[in-house]
Protein backbone atom coordinates (compact mmCIF):
# COMPACT_ATOMS: atom_id res chain seq x y z
CA UNK A 1 0.00 0.00 0.00
CA UNK A 2 1.31 2.94 -1.05
CA UNK A 3 -0.12 5.17 1.85
CA UNK A 4 -3.10 6.73 3.42
CA UNK A 5 -4.43 9.81 1.47
CA UNK A 6 -6.47 11.79 3.59
CA UNK A 7 -10.13 12.81 2.49
CA UNK A 8 -9.84 10.12 0.04
CA UNK A 9 -13.64 8.73 -0.53
CA UNK A 10 -13.44 4.35 -0.82
CA UNK A 11 -15.40 3.67 -3.50
CA UNK A 12 -16.76 0.47 -2.11
CA UNK A 13 -18.66 1.98 1.14
CA UNK A 14 -19.01 -0.98 3.57
CA UNK A 15 -22.09 0.97 5.45
CA UNK A 16 -24.05 0.71 2.11
CA UNK A 17 -24.02 -2.60 2.02
CA UNK A 18 -25.29 -3.52 5.42
CA UNK A 19 -29.26 -4.65 5.52
CA UNK A 20 -31.24 -2.13 5.75
CA UNK A 21 -32.17 -2.59 9.02
CA UNK A 22 -28.51 -1.90 10.22
CA UNK A 23 -28.16 1.49 8.02
CA UNK A 24 -29.85 3.59 10.42
CA UNK A 25 -27.56 2.79 13.28
CA UNK A 26 -25.62 5.73 13.64
CA UNK A 27 -22.64 3.66 15.65
CA UNK A 28 -22.33 1.21 13.37
CA UNK A 29 -22.07 3.97 10.41
CA UNK A 30 -19.26 5.66 12.34
CA UNK A 31 -17.48 2.65 13.10
CA UNK A 32 -17.60 1.08 9.27
CA UNK A 33 -16.50 4.49 7.85
CA UNK A 34 -12.64 4.38 9.80
CA UNK A 35 -12.55 1.34 8.28
CA UNK A 36 -13.42 2.96 4.73
CA UNK A 37 -10.86 5.58 5.33
CA UNK A 38 -8.47 2.55 6.10
CA UNK A 39 -9.46 0.07 2.81
CA UNK A 40 -9.48 3.66 0.21
CA UNK A 41 -6.05 3.09 -0.83
CA UNK A 42 -5.86 -0.11 -0.81
CA UNK A 43 -9.11 -0.11 -3.27
CA UNK A 44 -6.91 2.65 -5.15
CA UNK A 45 -3.88 0.38 -5.36
CA UNK A 46 -5.45 -2.79 -6.55
CA UNK A 47 -8.13 -0.27 -9.23
CA UNK A 48 -4.67 1.07 -10.62
CA UNK A 49 -2.65 -2.35 -10.06
CA UNK A 50 -1.79 -2.12 -14.12
CA UNK A 51 -0.44 1.19 -13.72
CA UNK A 52 1.93 -0.21 -10.95
CA UNK A 53 3.76 -2.76 -12.55
CA UNK A 54 3.96 -1.10 -16.21
CA UNK A 55 7.33 0.42 -16.36
CA UNK A 56 6.23 3.23 -17.98
CA UNK A 57 3.64 4.06 -15.75
CA UNK A 58 5.17 3.07 -12.60
CA UNK A 59 6.07 5.57 -9.89
CA UNK A 60 9.42 6.27 -9.54
CA UNK A 61 10.11 4.04 -6.48
CA UNK A 62 8.72 1.15 -8.00
CA UNK A 63 10.74 1.10 -10.93
CA UNK A 64 13.91 -0.70 -9.03
CA UNK A 65 11.42 -3.42 -7.46
CA UNK A 66 10.18 -4.16 -11.25
CA UNK A 67 13.70 -4.24 -12.17
CA UNK A 68 14.61 -7.15 -10.04
CA UNK A 69 11.33 -8.57 -10.84
CA UNK A 70 12.42 -8.80 -14.66
CA UNK A 71 16.17 -9.85 -14.03
CA UNK A 72 17.20 -6.78 -15.22
CA UNK A 73 20.08 -4.32 -13.10
CA UNK A 74 19.22 -0.55 -13.82
CA UNK A 75 21.88 1.86 -12.48
CA UNK A 76 20.55 4.55 -10.07
CA UNK A 77 22.29 7.07 -11.66
CA UNK A 78 20.73 6.56 -14.89
CA UNK A 79 17.80 8.84 -15.81
CA UNK A 80 14.30 7.65 -15.16
CA UNK A 81 13.38 7.68 -18.66
CA UNK A 82 16.49 5.29 -19.33
CA UNK A 83 15.82 3.17 -16.53
CA UNK A 84 12.10 3.06 -17.76
CA UNK A 85 12.99 1.98 -21.19
CA UNK A 86 15.52 -0.65 -19.37
CA UNK A 87 13.34 -2.69 -17.48
CA UNK A 88 10.43 -2.25 -20.66
CA UNK A 89 12.76 -4.31 -22.43
CA UNK A 90 13.57 -6.52 -19.91
CA UNK A 91 12.45 -9.53 -21.22
CA UNK A 92 13.68 -9.03 -24.79
CA UNK A 93 16.82 -8.89 -23.14
CA UNK A 94 16.67 -11.88 -21.42
CA UNK A 95 15.58 -13.50 -24.38
CA UNK A 96 18.43 -12.54 -26.60
CA UNK A 97 21.00 -12.76 -23.92
CA UNK A 98 24.35 -13.81 -25.23
CA UNK A 99 23.52 -13.70 -29.08
CA UNK A 100 25.12 -10.81 -31.27
CA UNK A 101 21.69 -8.85 -31.69
CA UNK A 102 21.07 -9.26 -27.66
CA UNK A 103 24.70 -7.50 -26.74
CA UNK A 104 23.97 -4.74 -29.00
CA UNK A 105 20.41 -4.01 -27.74
CA UNK A 106 21.56 -4.32 -24.05
CA UNK A 107 24.47 -1.57 -25.21
CA UNK A 108 22.32 0.76 -26.84
CA UNK A 109 19.74 0.84 -23.78
CA UNK A 110 22.32 1.33 -21.40
CA UNK A 111 24.61 3.99 -22.69
CA UNK A 112 23.43 7.56 -23.42
CA UNK A 113 24.71 8.95 -26.93
CA UNK A 114 25.00 5.75 -28.41
CA UNK A 115 24.66 5.85 -32.73
CA UNK A 116 25.34 2.50 -33.54
CA UNK A 117 26.47 -0.72 -32.15
CA UNK A 118 28.58 -3.63 -33.70
CA UNK A 119 29.38 -6.75 -32.46
CA UNK A 120 31.92 -9.33 -33.94
CA UNK A 121 31.55 -12.65 -33.06
CA UNK A 122 34.04 -15.11 -33.54
CA UNK A 123 32.55 -17.98 -31.89
CA UNK A 124 29.71 -20.58 -33.01
CA UNK A 125 29.87 -24.29 -33.69
CA UNK A 126 31.70 -25.63 -36.18
CA UNK A 127 32.45 -29.70 -37.55
CA UNK A 128 34.20 -31.40 -40.14
CA UNK A 129 33.47 -34.60 -42.19
CA UNK A 130 36.94 -35.34 -42.20
CA UNK A 131 38.34 -36.78 -38.98
CA UNK A 132 41.68 -35.01 -37.37
CA UNK A 133 41.26 -32.31 -40.07
CA UNK A 134 41.59 -28.26 -38.93
CA UNK A 135 38.26 -27.05 -38.15
CA UNK A 136 36.96 -24.18 -40.53
CA UNK A 137 36.55 -20.72 -38.85
CA UNK A 138 38.73 -19.62 -36.15
CA UNK A 139 39.68 -21.58 -33.68
CA UNK A 140 40.20 -18.90 -31.00
CA UNK A 141 36.52 -17.70 -29.48
CA UNK A 142 36.01 -13.68 -28.88
CA UNK A 143 33.74 -10.95 -29.09
CA UNK A 144 34.45 -7.33 -29.72
CA UNK A 145 32.13 -5.01 -28.96
CA UNK A 146 32.13 -1.58 -30.91
CA UNK A 147 29.75 1.31 -29.92
CA UNK A 148 29.72 4.30 -32.41
CA UNK A 149 29.05 7.01 -30.25
CA UNK A 150 28.40 10.91 -30.61
CA UNK A 151 30.44 11.88 -28.10
CA UNK A 152 32.77 9.75 -26.37
CA UNK A 153 32.77 12.24 -23.29
CA UNK A 154 29.53 11.05 -22.86
CA UNK A 155 30.06 7.21 -22.95
CA UNK A 156 31.41 5.31 -19.48
CA UNK A 157 33.30 2.59 -20.99
CA UNK A 158 33.44 0.89 -17.58
CA UNK A 159 30.06 1.00 -17.22
CA UNK A 160 29.61 -0.08 -20.91
CA UNK A 161 31.73 -3.08 -20.33
CA UNK A 162 30.35 -3.92 -17.15
CA UNK A 163 27.19 -4.12 -19.58
CA UNK A 164 28.71 -6.18 -21.96
CA UNK A 165 30.13 -8.53 -19.12
CA UNK A 166 26.52 -8.91 -17.51
CA UNK A 167 25.24 -10.19 -20.93
CA UNK A 168 27.61 -11.74 -22.59
CA UNK A 169 28.60 -15.73 -22.29
CA UNK A 170 30.87 -15.98 -19.66
CA UNK A 171 33.43 -18.40 -21.35
CA UNK A 172 33.95 -15.76 -24.07
CA UNK A 173 36.53 -13.33 -23.47
CA UNK A 174 36.02 -9.61 -25.23
CA UNK A 175 36.86 -6.30 -25.90
CA UNK A 176 35.49 -3.08 -26.21
CA UNK A 177 35.70 -0.16 -28.43
CA UNK A 178 33.99 3.53 -28.27
CA UNK A 179 34.58 5.74 -31.49
CA UNK A 180 33.40 9.06 -32.17
CA UNK A 181 30.62 9.09 -34.81
CA UNK A 182 28.21 11.15 -37.18
CA UNK A 183 25.00 11.76 -36.58
CA UNK A 184 23.91 9.81 -39.10
CA UNK A 185 25.47 6.55 -38.30
CA UNK A 186 28.86 5.12 -39.01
Amino acid sequence: MRGRIPGLASPVPLASRLPAVLQDDEFLQRFLASFDESLAPVFLALDGLASYVDPRLAPEDFLDWLSEWVGVRADEHWPVAQRREIVANGARIHRRRGTAAGIADAVRLAAAGVVHVDVEDTGGTVWSRTPHTALPGNPHQGLHVRVHARSLEDVDVRQLDAVVRAVKPAHVPHTLEVVRTTESGT
